[in-house]
């Protein structure tokens, strides 16, 4: 056959196909430029979920007369000039062939209207690469895009549309999204006439983020703030107990665009992996901003992925910025879980009152695992164990401390119930209560009830124990290292050449992770030695699989992740179990090791600690006050 140049039409049906997708990719490429105009207030009107009409109204700096046509042709852009520019991206928008594409698949009608001019203008077309001229209309200023019958003129693309729920959800959550990283500009979606989103503009981004994710996301999220080497990350992380089946409630902005990245996907999931259930995803709002030479945004035809010039630069920064945001949540800090407010004081136990009962430390695998003994329940549950609990001095509450820890209390830092009773101590002797206050008592040998100054606090014995043990079996982990073991029968892997260059290449990050591999021939590997906290595991699999996570982004969490679940196991068969009866000094001592604890929260398997129920809860389930 002949070679020959293409129509336009069909160029733009083609260049369709990558960009219009479904109605929802229409509203995405429309409300940006809608944004890019400099719009605060948004209009999507959409019947039948889209398939019959998108109309997107803005109040932006709207198109001039003579532009409107050029605005419908290919590759036509006011938001670049040169390659110095598309390296250095401020716009939402900047390929030119979103408005044309979508035109040669709708039947498309813009009407805009600019500061000074007595009327507006508008420019219809029929899906032909033909367009009428552009006539007088009424139109305030700012720009209406309609698009009515998508994919009327290729049928083999309206095939593939689903129900017009379906769609619908999609162009929903389109519009959220973008408002999630706009609250500045008002949004209003309207669906077959009816008002489904109503969005005022916001001052503060934490009332539109309220306003999307609901009050229960906020009033448990821990805020971001981080800026380190360029790098500025802010936002809302939610509460692991608010995780979802779906990760249908991310939102991750990096210059103010919405986007999906595996590095980014990666190191969300790595900060959260001691605190969710497998297979959950949590929920959050994160705004990445960086220098844009820094990233590419060029990188996928709907500008929904980017490429990182440092890769494991973004990786890294994201990861620790998120896992000292989880680390960092404490009973009394407010946010997740329990919603406690911070407490001024603290209350300190005497020495003679810390010290019986304290869980002492044994040895597990090379590792000292607290184990919190069984002694007789205390006969007597109340405001004389309060009292004494109260009665001690700063020093004497440290004294316990060390008491408790041994010699690994030199080099742990004292708890926070400490630090403030240290305060206290210079504050003219004024007492408070802990954030998760005192024990009254057992419940089925299996929870603790405790009484702050807000309420009630109940707390699974076991899933906190646990938290804490595992815990202190990291930090110990950490400070000993990755300890190496040779293998008695080096074992030989099978691989491809590709991966076996990988394994030369990264020798040194497998090195440092307790693998030692060396490489046989063009695809064979020999293991010789591996993590000795993974002996009896196939480690043969794993390798092969942080290889393929080196070759995939050039990094591997996959050897840290088995580690953890091995501490994890051991964490939870060393902790105190339900049915063993504790002492209130016990209990009073687990509540302080709790707030004292990292990720307390929750325990490693992802299950909640302690909930409290406060005053006003109470009062609600007896119908006080009614």
């Amino acid at each position: 056959m002949s070679i020959e140049k293409l129509s336009e039409q069909l160029i733009n049906q083609i260049a369709a196909g990558e960009v219009v997708e479904r109605p929802a990719s229409v509203v995405k490429e429309l409300v940006e430029n809608a944004l890019d105009a400099g719009s605060t207030r948004i209009e999507i009107r959409l019947e039948q979920g889209g398939i019959r009409l998108i109309q997107i109204s803005d109040n932006g700096c709207g198109i001039h007369r003579d532009e409107l046509p050029l605005a419908l042709s290919r590759h036509a852009t006011s938001k670049i000039r040169s390659m110095e520019d598309l390296e250095a991206l401020h716009t939402l928008g900047f390929r030119g062939e979103a408005l044309p594409s979508i035109a040669s698949v709708s039947r498309l009608s813009m009407t805009s209207a600019v500061e000074g001019e007595r009327n507006g203008w508008r420019l219809t077309g029929d899906g032909s690469d033909v367009f009428r001229e552009a006539a007088p209309a009424a139109h305030p200023v700012g720009t209406t895009v309609e698009v009515r019958d998508l994919f009327f003129n290729v049928p083999a693309r309206r095939k593939f549309v689903r129900t017009e729920r379906t769609e619908f959800n999609h162009c929903e959550t389109v519009i959220r999204t973008q408002a999630a990283a706009c609250p500045e500009v008002a949004f209003i979606l309207r669906h077959n006439d009816r008002v489904v989103l109503d969005l005022p503009a916001a001052a503060d981004p934490a009332q539109r983020v309220r306003a999307l994710l609901g009050e229960a996301f906020m009033d448990a999220a821990t805020p971001v703030d981080e800026q380190r080497a360029g790098l500025k990350l802010s936002g809302w992380l939610g509460a692991p107990t608010q995780s979802r089946a779906q990760p249908d409630q991310q939102f991750f902005f990096v210059n103010g665009r919405a986007i999906r990245d595996r590095v980014l996907a990666a190191a969300v999931r790595k900060a959260y992996q001691d605190v969710l259930y497998h297979g959950r995803h949590p929920m959050f709002v994160l705004e990445l901003e960086l220098d844009p030479v820094q990233v590419d945004v060029n990188a996928h035809p709907t500008k929904q992925e980017v490429r990182f010039r440092e890769s494991r630069m973004v990786h890294d920064f994201i990861f620790h910025a998120l896992h000292k945001a989880l680390a960092d949540v404490r009973p009394g800090d407010g946010g997740m879980p329990g919603h406690l407010p911070p407490v001024t004081g603290a209350a300190r136990p005497s020495q003679e009152q810390a010290a019986p009962g304290f869980p002492r430390e044994r040895a597990l695998s090379g590792l000292g695992v607290p184990e919190y003994r069984a002694e007789a329940r205390s006969p007597a549950a109340g405001s004389g164990d309060r009292r004494e609990y109260a009665s001690g001095t700063s020093s004497e509450y440290a004294a316990a401390w060390a008491e408790f820890r041994g010699p690994a209390a030199v080099a742990e830092p004292a708890p926070r119930a400490f630090e403030a009773a240290a305060r206290a101590d210079e504050d003219a002797g004024t007492e408070g209560t802990p954030p998760l206050g005192f024990a009254l008592g057992q419940v089925a040998e299996t929870f603790v009830l405790a009484e702050n100054a807000s309420g009630l606090i109940v707390v699974d014995m076991h899933a906190a124990h646990e938290r804490i043990t595992y815990e202190r079996l990291k930090r110990e982990w950490g400070s000993q290292g990755i300890t190496s073991q040779p293998l008695l029968v080096p074992e030989t892997l099978d691989v491809t050449p590709a991966e076996a260059a990988l394994a030369e290449e990264h020798a040194g990050v497998l090195g440092a992770l307790g693998f030692e591999l060396d490489r046989a021939g063009p695809e064979t590997l020999t293991l010789r030695a591996a993590p000795a906290l993974l002996r009896g595991r196939d480690t043969a699999q794993l390798v092969r699989d942080v290889l393929a996570d080196l070759a995939a982004v050039g990094y591997s969490h996959r050897a840290e992740g088995e580690m953890n679940a091995v501490l994890g196991t051991m964490a939870c068969h060393g902790s105190v179990r339900a049915g063993r009866r504790l002492t209130l000094p016990e209990m009073n001592q687990l509540l302080r090791d709790m707030e004292a604890t990292e990720r307390s929260g929750q325990c490693n398997h992802g299950r909640p600690t302690w909930v409290e129920l406060d005053h006003q809860a109470l009062d609600r389930l007896f119908l006080r006050g009614r």
